[in-house]
């Protein structure tokens, strides 16, 4: 079964991305912060995962870069998922390696369609 990591520090966008994931078929482990979503992708290894970027000590840039760098952990794609709409903030995201950049709320086919394409590609 594919794994996604959630790494959210909202309790509500966590629970919302995890009821998406479940019911697409996706097993689901979360990380509230950046620091803990770190050593959970360099633990469990996921296939996949959904970064949020406004959160406490480490921001999902930050984390993002780390992940994309490590080389334990640069194979597994970063899709962010954030309220920051800017154009400039997508930019800055998929520079710090992210493959994808989505807004919320988000779009729940859109957001598996673009899960799937990484996970092909």
């Amino acid at each position: 079964m594919t794994k996604i990591l959630i790494i959210d520090d909202s309790p509500t966008e966590t629970q919302l991305l995890s009821g998406m994931m479940e019911k697409n078929g996706f097993e689901v482990l979360t990380s509230e912060n950046g620091a803990d979503g770190i050593e959970a992708a360099q633990s469990q290894l996921p296939d996949l995962i959904l970064m949020d970027v406004v959160m406490p000590g480490m921001n999902g840039f930050q984390a993002t870069r780390k992940l994309t760098k490590t080389k334990e952990t640069a194979h597994i794609p970063v899709i962010i998922i954030t309220t920051k709409d800017q154009e400039t903030d997508r930019i800055w995201g998929m520079r710090q390696g992210a493959k994808s950049f989505l807004t919320k709320p988000v779009n729940e086919s859109k957001l598996i369609s673009t899960i799937n394409s990484l996970l092909e590609g």
